[in-house]
C-alpha cells in the first residue's frame, strides 16, 4: 500500500516537526492582554496548539502506540500517560514549582529515546533482560512530561486569583488532551494503514531508529541550552557579581551601547534579531534602583505567544552570553516598580541586528 518513497516522505514530515521551535518567548503587552481577555477558552486553544506543535510529546506518544493493536491497550496506555502528565501539570503550576525548562526538555528527549529503544527490543537484545513494566514507565514518564508542560504554562499571564488560576490550568490541560486525541487519531490511522503494507517491518526499524536519533539530538541541544542558562555569568571572569558588571560596562570592545528609559511604574522591551547559533554577549545596568527583568527569546514567525526565558529576577544589573538555539529575536523585558524613572545602559556584542 505504501512505497518506500512514501515512507521517506513521512519521515521527512517528522524531521520538519522536529526542527520547528514551538516555544519561544517575548510576548508583547498586547498579546498578554489578549490572553487575559480571552479567558479560559484562550488557555484551551493554547493547550491544543501546544500539543499539536509539541514534537517531543508527539514523538513520545507515537512511540507508545506504535505496536498497540487492541483498542483497550491503546486506552490503557494513553490514559496512564494522560493521568501522569495531568498530575504534575496541575500541581506544579498551581504551586508555582519552577524547574529549568531546558533540563526538563532534555529528560523528555530521553523519554523518546527510551520508548523507541523499548520498541526495538533493546532490553532483551543488548541487556538480556525483560524491559521494565511498560504501564508503570508510561505513567512515570508522563509525570515528567507534565513538568515540561507546566514550565510553559507558567510563562503565560495566569490569573492571580487562586480559583481562576486553577480554571486557567484546567482549561490548558483540557486543550492538551483535545490536541492529543486529534494527533493520536492521525497516528493510529497511519500506523494501521502501514501495518497492512509489506514494508511495515522495514518502516518499524527506520521509524524507531529515527526516534532514537531525534531524541538524542534534542537531548544534546537542550543540555547545551541548560549549560548556557545555568552558567551565563561565566562569560566574565571576575569573582564578584557587581564588579563583573561594572568592569564589563567599562570595556571598550562592545559593539553597541544602548540607553533604554523605563518609566516610573512602567515597563519596556528591547530586542535584537539573531540567526540560529549566533553568539550574543551582553551587560546592562540601571542608573538607580532595581528592575524586574526577563531575558528571553522568541522564534521567528511564532504566533503562539510562547517564549524561552534565559534568566529573570529583580536586580540593578546583569550580564552574560548565549548561543541562539533558533532564528528569531532575543532581548530584555524590564519592569520598573519604583516611583521614579530608571535609565538602563545596555552594552552588547556578537552576531545580531538592531531593531530600533
Amino acid at each position: 500500500m505504501f512505497s518506500v518513497q512514501t515512507v521517506k516522505w513521512i519521515l521527512v514530515f517528522f524531521v520538519l516537526m522536529a526542527t520547528s521551535h514551538v516555544f519561544g518567548h517575548g510576548m508583547s503587552d498586547a498579546e498578554k492582554q489578549a490572553i487575559t481577555e480571552g479567558g479560559n477558552l484562550r488557555y484551551l486553544q493554547i493547550g491544543i496548539t501546544h500539543m499539536l506543535t509539541g514534537y517531543d510529546h508527539l514523538a513520545f506518544v507515537f512511540g507508545v502506540v506504535f505496536f498497540l493493536t487492541k483498542f483497550k491497550d491503546i486506552i490503557k496506555y494513553v490514559t496512564a500517560f494522560t493521568i501522569g502528565h495531568s498530575i504534575t501539570l496541575v500541581i506544579a503550576t498551581f504551586m508555582a514549582i519552577k524547574i529549568n525548562y531546558f533540563l526538563i526538555d532534555a529528560i523528555i528527549a530521553l523519554s523518546v529515546v527510551y520508548i523507541a529503544f523499548h520498541n526495538l527490543g533493546g532490553f532483551k537484545k543488548y541487556f538480556g533482560t525483560e524491559a521494565p513494566n511498560m504501564l508503570a514507565m508510561i505513567f512515570g514518564l508522563g509525570l515528567i512530561h507534565g513538568l515540561g508542560l507546566s514550565t510553559r504554562l507558567q510563562q503565560l499571564p495566569l490569573s492571580t486569583d487562586r480559583s481562576d488560576m486553577l480554571m486557567n490550568i484546567i482549561s490548558f490541560n483540557v486543550g492538551i488532551e483535545v490536541g492529543q486525541i486529534g494527533a493520536l487519531a492521525v497516528m493510529l490511522v497511519l500506523i494501521a494503514m502501514l501495518r497492512k503494507s509489506a514494508i511495515f517491518e522495514r518502516f518499524t526499524k527506520i521509524a524507531n531508529v529515527f526516534l532514537i536519533a531525534l531524541g538524542s539530538l534534542l537531548f544534546l541541544q537542550k543540555m547545551h541550552g541548560y549549560e548556557h542558562s545555568e552558567n551565563a555569568d561565566e562569560y566574565f571572569n571576575s569573582q564578584d557579581y557587581v564588579t563583573k558588571a561594572d568592569l564589563a560596562l567599562q570595556q571598550s570592545d562592545w559593539k553597541d551601547t544602548i540607553e533604554v528609559s523605563v518609566p516610573a511604574e512602567g515597563e519596556i522591551e528591547y530586542k535584537l534579531a539573531t540567526a540560529e547559533s549566533a553568539a550574543l554577549h551582553y551587560v546592562w545596568a540601571a542608573d538607580k534602583g532595581d528592575l524586574f527583568f526577563d531575558f528571553h527569546g522568541e522564534p521567528k514567525g511564532d504566533t503562539t505567544g510562547y517564549f524561552e526565558s534565559y534568566g529573570k529576577g529583580t536586580k540593578a544589573q546583569s550580564n552574560g552570553s548565549i548561543t541562539a538555539s533558533f532564528e528569531g529575536t532575543h532581548g530584555w523585558y524590564w519592569r520598573n516598580d519604583n516611583d521614579f524613572a530608571v535609565t538602563v545602559t545596555l552594552k552588547v556584542k556578537g552576531d545580531y541586528q538592531r531593531m530600533d
